[in-house]
């Protein structure tokens, strides 16, 4: 099978040229070679971008028809529905790509206070009113992703192959994974060598047959299952309703099986995501309506009412969440590594799946200016894919040892208690500022989840516990001042 010549890409393959494009400013010198990154998705993109300052070339194996103004990937259904970029996440793709906030802000996505202009429902009532110091902004992923992937484009070491389907991985001599075998409509049967490849393919990566056709051993996986549905419409946005930019109700094991959560986002309009633990948010405009009024957020129901225009409905079904732990796979070898959801599937309820791979693509960044250059970067792929396990593992245990509640039996005693310290926290945050600016710093990735079992909110979830207090009120309680 010859080597595909990636330095001139063909054309018709949706390859871009070097016309227009510009080098990367922060390029650290000539690099390595060739870095091969599967998949151009959100993930693809953000390695790609790291790559690009210590690479002297590299290839985006994209298996659909993109260009730049392509916006959400077209094969990830999940892309449709409401997304969170955690204030971690936006402060990091403020590193990646500097300026990204403003120019998404110039097209109307809001930047705000987490906790000023939120309409956010807790188990336990409504969340105080409350200035946080955590600032997001909301937009949908179709922007955030056309955005990123023409910056991405513009860079000198990046070429964009669309069309194009990994078929599997090829082996050195030294054992290291050097090349990658795809196929294209036109070209047929086609490799390529690397120096490094990435696996960004996503929730349906075919990494266990690769390996598996490579010889070597497939990475075991943790899975927690929590089967929840998605439907989501984006609507026009009327001025009738200003004081808030993001209206939630989140759902909580075992009671709170529906919610939902609506956006302010960018060209005046809204993205609101209906979901449920084992019920399915209809895909008609009426019966979505009736499941928004069925919440006890009334906020969701009442933009939506007040619609004049909207997209077509779309919905999707998340299974739970599934990591693969490539860390402690001892077959697992130089050359290869995985960002994104090719690495860990978070249950998109809590928001956490924009915001990590940010976090793992610039740790990949940090690890590779670590390195000189050479032949290639060695012992590179243990170190990131241990280094990608550290970041991963907060945000997996918050979310699955809530998702470990919606099983009736075998719930292990840690997420008995964690859920417990939660509902407490959630009692404290009706009323509490600190509290709640606790909680919003931990759900930002801002803070460690240890900042919400410092003494002081231990005394108050004591005091708490002796203490009766009255039912939370039915709608949104005055502004509070931290």
């Amino acid at each position: 099978m010859a080597e595909a010549d990636h330095g001139t890409p063909a054309p018709g393959k949706n390859a871009r040229t070097d016309a227009g494009k510009r080098t990367n400013p922060d390029r650290t010198g000539p690099g390595w070679g060739r870095a091969v990154v599967i998949g151009g998705g959100y993930a693809g993109l953000l390695a790609a971008r790291v790559l690009a300052d210590h690479f002297t070339e590299v290839l985006v194996l994209e298996r659909d028809t993109l260009d730049r103004t392509t916006g959400a990937h077209p094969s990830a259904p999940q892309s449709y529905h409401a997304h969170a970029m955690m204030a971690r996440g936006a402060r990091t793709l403020e590193l990646l790509f500097p300026g990204l906030r403003a120019e998404l802000e110039q097209l109307g996505a809001p930047v705000y206070d987490y906790g000023e202009r939120i309409s956010f429902l807790l188990p336990t009532g409504f969340a105080v009113r409350a200035t946080t110091g955590v600032r997001i902004q909301s937009f949908t992923r179709d922007e955030l992703e056309r955005r990123i992937r023409g910056r991405v484009l513009d860079l000198a070491p990046v070429r964009l192959l669309g069309g194009a389907r990994v078929s599997g991985l090829g082996r050195g001599p030294d054992g290291r994974i050097d090349q990658v075998r795809y196929w294209t409509g036109a070209g047929g049967k086609q490799a390529v060598s690397a120096d490094l490849v990435v696996d960004a393919s996503g929730r349906t990566t075919s990494i266990d047959d690769w390996l598996g056709e490579a010889g070597l051993p497939v990475s075991a996986k943790s899975t927690v299952k929590a089967r929840i549905t998605y439907t989501t419409m984006v609507f026009d946005r009327t001025p009738e309703e200003k004081d808030y930019d993001l209206a939630y109700q989140m759902t909580f094991a075992p009671a709170v099986r529906r919610g939902g959560a609506m956006l302010a986002v960018e060209h005046g309009r809204w993205v609101c995501s209906l979901f449920g633990f084992e019920q399915h948010p209809p895909t008609d405009p009426d019966g979505f309506l009736d499941y928004a009024r069925s919440l006890d957020n009334p906020r969701l129901a009442e933009q939506i009412a007040r619609r004049g225009r909207h997209d077509a409905l779309h919905r999707y079904t998340n299974p739970g969440s599934v990591w693969r732990l490539h860390h402690r796979n001892p077959g697992w070898p130089e050359g290869l590594i995985a960002i994104g959801d090719a690495l860990c599937v978070f249950n998109p309820v809590y928001g956490q799946g924009l915001t990590v791979p940010a976090i793992e693509a610039e740790a990949l960044g940090a690890l590779l200016r670590r390195r000189s250059t050479g032949t290639g970067p060695p012992g590179l792929s243990r170190e990131y894919l241990r280094t990608a396990a550290g970041i991963i593992k907060a945000p997996w245990s918050l979310s699955t040892t809530s998702d470990l509640m919606w099983n009736p039996t075998g719930r292990p005693l840690a997420a008995r208690f964690a859920h417990w310290y939660n509902q407490q926290v959630f009692g404290l945050a009706r009323h509490d500022a600190d509290v709640w600016t606790r909680f919003v710093k931990v759900v930002n990735m801002t803070a460690p989840s240890s900042l919400l079992m410092r003494p002081s909110v231990l005394a108050k979830i004591a005091r708490q516990a002796l203490t009766r207090r009255p039912d939370p009120p039915a709608a949104d309680g005055p502004p509070a001042h931290a």
